[in-house]
């Protein structure tokens, strides 16, 4: 997505006071050693007592609070998620603008997997190029992985999942800019629909949630059925590393940044394991980007549709990057669909 304006993005991140260790889940007998050294963190962010909606309004909040902006002023409100939200049948998104102050703005429920962030962000810059009225868009996502409906252990291959909510403020820019604010100079998406079997693998469809797996969400069950119909993983692999590599320079034809540019300063990835990042990203960006390549996943794992936020956060908290350094930040859900977003430091 080239944008035609220029937007600009406050981000935020809660991150709940409960941990468990992967240390501890191998004691129990949860966790494999081999399992928890491919994850390559220490521990996960666990809500005892908040449902997912509502660590996102937390996330929100601190989000307006730091740009100074308000509530009433935002046009949309576009929350993403990847797992379930608290009510059977039901709309977090119209939940989180009611409980911040934006009862009047659009709300828009956004799912498309752990790329439900990305995909929610690039709905809010779409509306904020089209509709000149729209002064601002809120993008949000949360994401609780309990027992007994989730295993945050063991569910998938290659994943360990934390709970959090994350929070973006997108608005055209002003005079006066805050530090810690990032220009979102593109955001690009790639797409291999033939994956989406990669989730259901031989199961029928069903009238009821978690009627597979015994009322629990078994990610491998599909995902072992699909590779042993599809002969392996070699043809996934290559697909994915071809739409990785074209995300990338996508997003950076877009933004007008060429792959060895020196002010990209880095290129983050999902907060995904070894393995995984091994099958999908790194060997696509080896010889595309000189900058430094890494994964923000020692203390939370993957933060299901939150990763891209955090991840930008992470970029602003940490002091990475000076006024016009770049970050580049990849993204990725089953389905499959890739993204990539170019954002630089103000």
């Amino acid at each position: 997505m080239k944008l035609a304006q220029e937007l600009i993005l406050n981000v935020a991140t809660w991150i709940p006071d409960g941990r468990e260790s992967a240390s501890a889940m191998v004691a129990a007998g949860r966790l494999t050693v081999g399992d928890a050294e491919d994850l390559a963190l220490t521990e996960v962010p666990v809500s005892e007592d908040l449902a997912a909606p509502e660590m996102a309004v937390r996330a929100a909040r601190r989000v307006l609070a730091d740009a100074a902006w308000d509530p009433a002023r935002i046009a949309l409100v576009a929350h993403g998620w990847t797992y379930y939200q608290g009510h059977d049948f039901w709309s977090p998104a119209h939940y989180i603008a009611h409980h911040i102050g934006a009862g009047a703005a659009l709300p828009l429920g956004v799912q498309q997997m752990s790329n439900s962030g990305a995909a929610a962000l690039g709905i809010a810059a779409q509306k904020l190029v089209a509709d000149p009225r729209a002064e601002a868009a809120l993008v949000t996502t949360g994401d609780r992985f309990s027992l007994p409906g989730f295993d945050r252990w063991a569910s998938d291959y290659g994943v360990a999942y934390g709970d959090a909510g994350t929070a973006a403020l997108l608005r055209r820019r002003g005079p006066d800019e805050r530090p810690g604010a990032l220009r979102l100079r593109s955001l690009a998406f790639v797409t291999d629909a033939s994956f989406e079997e990669m989730y259901r693998g031989r199961d029928h469809f069903s009238v009821a949630p978690l009627a597979h797996g015994g009322g629990r969400v078994d990610v491998k069950r599909p995902k072992k059925a699909y590779l042993e119909m599809h002969g392996g993983i070699e043809g996934f692999r290559g697909a994915a590393l071809r739409c990785v590599n074209r995300v990338l320079r996508l997003a950076l034809a877009d933004a007008e940044v060429e792959t060895e540019d020196p002010r990209i300063v880095c290129v983050v990835l999902p907060r995904l394991g070894d393995s995984v990042l091994d099958l999908m990203y790194r060997p696509a960006l080896d010889a595309a980007v000189k900058a430094e390549v890494f994964a923000v996943r020692e203390s939370s794992g993957h933060l299901g549709a939150g990763d891209l936020l955090a991840n930008a956060e992470h970029i602003v908290v940490s002091g990475a990057l000076k006024s016009g350094d770049i970050a580049v930040v990849l993204g990725g859900g089953g389905g499959f669909t890739w993204s990539c977003t170019v954002l630089e430091a103000l």
